[in-house]
């Protein structure tokens, strides 16, 4: 058996068509453009690459784009207080400080900051309470992509066995709440799990986040899984990979999902829709009044 790829890069680009299908419409029938404000401080290369992408996506989908770069001195008060003033910017839907920041800085404090509607990457306490009680609400990118590719193999997740390895605020909780709400029995491994693979081996989807590779062998898959490889690591020449062994690993699963190509390109896609949901929120359709009715058809 050979695993079926998984085509992150070009399911995000389909994605990113229907973002900017929407805020065409969103401008038009509304007058409303929706708007991201990244935040970026320090000189972090990785840091300033992701920043860089989400800024060239968010033009390229039609949204309106803020970068605000600041030096590695800038204050915890200081910060705050471009945090505030980005709430009160009614052009701006969606927030984004990335992450990591220096470290004189109070992480915590600073995602607490943003206005919960605003909170496009879902990691406020408020947007995980949120998810945790399944109410509406703006879901972490990453998770929710892959959400996305799972639902791409038509492979209906309600009923499955998932095995979720990592247990962070980022990506393994919220990865398996959001199984969870879709239904799939859920296991969550980490470091602390004795025989991780007597639990991955009865998984029909295994979604690895530890940024470890080597992690997931093909010993450890059952035949025929769908695998989610969320790591991204660096092989001993340089290259990407992630926590998943993806050359033997695919000779067991399924379905299987590469880095790169595969989780990276999905989550600036789902920054785009947490985006413009965020600008639906603030002007909903019904604030616009209800379409004419009657009349002939074009």
């Amino acid at each position: 058996m050979t695993a079926q790829l998984i085509d992150g890069a070009a399911l995000a680009k389909r994605l990113r068509g229907e973002a900017a299908q929407a805020a065409a419409t969103m401008r038009a029938l509304r007058g409303v453009r929706p708007g991201l404000a990244v935040v970026l401080v320090g000189e972090d290369p990785a840091s300033a690459i992701y920043v860089r992408n989400k800024v060239r996506a968010c033009e390229e989908a039609g949204l309106h784009s803020v970068l605000e770069r600041y030096h590695a001195t800038l204050t915890q008060p200081e910060l705050l207080a471009r945090i505030a003033a980005l709430n009160a910017d009614p052009s701006i839907h969606g927030i984004l400080v990335q992450m990591p920041l220096p470290r004189h800085l109070d992480p915590t404090a600073v995602i607490e900051a943003i206005a919960p509607a605003k909170d496009v990457d879902g990691f406020s306490i408020a947007s995980a309470g949120q998810l945790m009680t399944g109410l509406p609400g703006l879901r972490p990118a990453t998770p929710l992509g892959c959400m996305k590719l799972i639902e791409s193999t038509g492979v209906p997740i309600r009923g499955q066995h998932a095995v979720v390895v990592g247990r962070s605020n980022t990506v393994g909780k919220p990865m398996a709440l959001l199984l969870l709400q879709a239904s799939a029995t859920v296991t969550v491994c980490h470091s602390a799990t004795p025989d991780l693979a007597s639990h991955t081996r009865q998984a029909d989807i295994v979604v690895v986040a530890v940024g470890r590779r080597g992690t997931l062998t093909a010993d450890m898959v059952k035949p025929g899984a769908i695998v989610i490889d969320v790591g991204i690591n660096r092989r001993d020449d340089g290259k990407l990979c992630g926590d998943v062994e993806f050359d033997a690993v695919r000779n067991v699963a399924g379905w299987i999902t590469p880095v790169p190509g595969g989780v990276g390109p999905m989550t600036i896609a789902m920054l785009l829709m947490n985006t413009l949901q965020a600008a639906e929120l603030t002007h909903p359709r019904s604030a616009f009044g209800a379409p004419p009715q009657g009349g002939a058809a074009g």
